[in-house]
């Protein structure tokens, strides 16, 4: 389509995979020549020398030998490309954007590129781009996806799935141990590790008390304040509302949550009108209470909302007004 394709999604859910694996064969698979794939996996030292953009141009554009041949290009971590000063020219730099929005300007080149860390986050290499990328967003497996490749007996599919949820490295695992090592692992070493280091924050237990409040209220609405009054009650911490929404938009900004906002207000009540909060992946959320509060309609309904979030639907959350007639014929209003 002329943009440069952005996988996004959160870490470890498969965008590498996605790209060097599934399309890749896919390409194979429809008659395309493998030397007209071009792939780099910038975080192999193999390729460091190409985390100099300019380097990175000139190899690009030397396996573009034939004008009237598409070409593939899958940059993988793209963010390893650092930005340089521009040897041509005092006070300006280089950096990976403008290498890829060159090539993205000839005929024969379709780009895709993948990268994530606490530096920068997918959806900053998309807003890089401004306007000249296209979004693909990766999610964790459906359930339709996990059940698929299951390799248990399948009638014990859904209760795994709602418990590990569907991270792809889940389905390798054959037991609670390494399921619980591996999804806390996630969280620890990967998720909160980037959110501190890229906000330069070091109040870690805030941090994991927010994450834990938000994990046990799934299906129920909360907003900043009811959070705030949680941590002066509860802990005799005094959190603005502020500070609690900048953390909640730190886990957004990193595909852990997503906010599902009211459909069922209007005008000024938009202003502090409480939220639901889902987990893009249910496992994750299950480890962060060590898999207690487990109940199957709380989950079920985080699972449903990523399910249509997977089909490409926009979700919102409130209640349906219904009219009905009581046993006397008197005409009455509710609200599911």
């Amino acid at each position: 389509n002329g943009l440069i394709k952005v996988i996004t999604g959160i870490r470890r859910c498969g965008k590498s995979y996605l790209l060097f694996n599934i399309y890749r064969d896919y390409l194979l698979s429809i008659g395309i020549n493998k030397e007209n794939i071009i792939e780099l996996a910038l975080d192999d030292d193999e390729f460091i020398q190409y985390r100099n953009p300019i380097e990175l141009g000139k190899y690009l554009r030397s396996k573009l030998v034939d004008e009237n041949s598409m070409y593939y290009i899958f940059l993988d971590e793209i963010q390893k490309v650092k930005t340089i000063e521009n040897p041509y020219l005092e006070n300006d730099f280089i950096g990976f954007v403008d290498v890829l929005l060159g090539l993205m300007k000839k005929r024969n080149t379709d780009i895709y590129v993948t990268g994530s860390n606490s530096k920068m986050l997918s959806s900053d290499i998309l807003t890089e781009f401004r306007g000249r990328g296209d979004e693909i967003h990766l999610y964790p497996l459906s359930y339709e996806e996990f059940y698929n490749s299951y390799k248990g007996k399948k009638h014990k599919a859904w209760c795994d799935y709602y418990t590990y949820g569907g991270m792809p490295y889940i389905t390798t695992l054959d037991d609670h141990q390494r399921k619980s090592q591996y999804l806390n692992g996630l969280f620890e070493n990967i998720y909160i590790l980037d959110i501190l280091e890229r906000h330069k924050r070091r109040d870690k237990t805030n941090l994991d008390n927010i994450l834990d409040i938000i994990s046990s209220s799934i299906g129920s609405l909360t907003n900043q304040q009811k959070i705030s009054d949680t941590f002066l009650s509860v802990t005799k911490t005094n959190i603005c509302p502020d500070t609690i929404s900048k953390y909640l938009d730190y886990f957004i900004d990193a595909f852990m949550i997503e906010k599902a906002k009211r459909f069922d207000i209007k005008g000024r009540k938009y202003i502090g009108s409480p939220y639901k909060y889902y987990f893009s992946d249910i496992g994750l959320r299950n480890t962060r209470l060590n898999f207690r509060q487990t109940e199957e309609n709380l989950i079920m309904q985080n699972i449903i909302y990523n399910e249509l979030k997977i089909r490409g639907l926009n979700v919102d959350i409130g209640n349906v007004e219904y009219n009905y007639k009581d046993e006397n014929g008197n005409s009455k209003k509710n609200w599911d």
